[in-house]
Formats: C-alpha cells, structure tokens, sequence
C-alpha cells in the first residue's frame, strides 16, 4: 500500500460559517491518514515507540484551490516521497466525488530520539518505506520561514489539556486553530483559495504560554519577491497576506512561524 487512500464525510464541526471547510480541519485529516498509513506501512506510533522514537512535524507546505463544503464525500490520500537530508517527505490531497484535485500539501517529518529530543538519520528508521518517484502533489517545498521584523502582538494562548497530544505537547493541529482565532474571522470565510505554510520550532509543553504575533504582508510587494513562486501553488488574485509566529513567554523562544495568503 504505497499510497493511503480514505474516503471522508464532511460533518459538522468541519466547516466554517461560510458552509466549507477549514484549514484546521484539513489539518486533522492529514495527520489522521498519515498515522494510518505509517502504521500499515511498520513506521507506526508503536513502532517507533519499541526503539524510543517518534515522529515529529517540522514543516508543512498546502494549497486549497477549491473548499468542499458540508455533506461532501471526499477522498483523502497521502503517501511518502523519500528523504531530504533528515526530513522524511510526505505528500497528501484531498479530491472530490469527480477526482478532481481540492487541496495539495507536503509536509517535512523527523524521526526523534526522544529521550534525547534530538532527530535522527533515515538510517535509524527500520521500515524501508516507498518513495513514490514521480508522484507529486506539491513539486516545491515545504518552505522554511524566516523570521519578521514588524510583528505586532495578537493575543496568547496556553497549551492546555485538549491541546496537549500523545506526546505530551501542543499537537500541531492545534496551532492552526491558535492561529485561525487571532486572524480576522471574514478573512477565513470569504477566502476560496488559501496557501498556508507553517514550521515547528520548538515543543509547546502543558502549561506553557505562547504569545501570538502576525503582521500584514502587502500583497503586490509580496508576489514581487516571491514571483518565481506564483505559478499554480498560490491564489491567483491574492485578497490577503499575513505572517504569523508564536513564541513561549517565558524564554521568548519561538514555537511556530506561519505565512498565510488567501485568494477570493
């Protein structure tokens, strides 16, 4: 099974006021199929526990071309796309009742020693997984985010007990919702297309603090320096342009940093 497929009911608590899906939601469906499939595969959460490893996620790279809305059936896949250095690829989409190609993404993975909390070499992994040559969702990234000078402070968050995962940190879906409750809300629901991408820092642990900071990208200045880029893997008439980072109150360390941008 090279690629994980599953069919998906748009419920309730999947969509938005706008009647569609969220980001957040999207979220959650990448992480549940790609559990699943590195389960079948022996890459698994017991797995990797038997040798004191884990899966962590370091970067995520989507875009939503088109949002399904409630009481669609959509097909959820992801599948493996080798290793870059020490991050393990993985692609994922999600498509319609016509196959038609909704949302794209490629996210980064580690392998972590967790006693040591430090990531490990593809080498360490003792599955052998496919590398799916050829087979692409998202051709370029995901992206590494710098960090931004004029960030403005949007309001906190603490990782409480329905954030905290297995792993006894803030799970990565979690930060999306952080940052869908500082971002305007008519931004999110009247966007029809959205390109997110998003890196993991640093662990959130129970109790701490983060401080949620964004800025507003001018949009014309922005696809000026990223003009290579917009070609198929953006909105094609850009209506926002925010960056987002979260750092831990206590040592100012930053957890997370994001870049949003959203077309009508």
């Amino acid at each position: 099974m090279n690629i994980w497929r599953e069919k998906v009911p748009l419920r309730f608590a999947c969509i938005d006021r706008s009647n569609r899906l969220t980001l957040w939601s999207i979220f959650n469906f990448f992480q549940e199929a790609a559990i699943s499939h590195a389960t079948v595969l022996g890459a698994g959460r017991d797995a990797l526990a038997s040798s004191g490893q884990a899966w962590i996620l370091s970067r995520f790279s989507i875009f939503v071309d088109r949002r399904p809305v409630y009481g669609q059936t959509v097909q959820v896949s992801s599948w493996p796309r080798g290793w870059e250095k020490l991050f393990a690829m993985r692609d994922y989409d999600i498509r319609d009742e016509e196959d038609k190609v909704l949302v794209r993404g490629r996210a980064a993975w580690l392998v972590l020693d967790v006693e040591k909390r430090r990531p490990l070499r593809s080498q360490s992994l003792k599955a052998e997984l496919p590398t799916n040559d050829g087979i692409d969702a998202f051709p370029a990234g995901p992206v590494a985010l710098g960090a931004r000078e004029n960030l403005a402070k949007a309001g906190s968050r603490t990782a409480n007990y329905s954030d905290i995962d297995y792993y006894g940190h803030a799970n990565n879906a979690r930060y999306i919702q952080w940052i869908q409750d500082v971002t305007d809300m008519e931004i999110f629901t009247k966007a029809s297309q959205i390109r997110f991408d998003i890196n993991y820092l640093n662990e959130v642990l129970p109790g701490e603090t983060v401080e949620l900071w964004t800025e507003t990208i001018d949009i014309a200045a922005d696809m000026a320096a990223e003009e290579s880029e917009y070609k198929g893997d953006y909105p094609k008439q850009a209506a926002h342009v925010l960056a987002y980072e979260g750092r831990k109150s206590a040592s100012d360390q930053a957890a997370f940093r994001a870049e949003l941008r959203t077309g009508l």
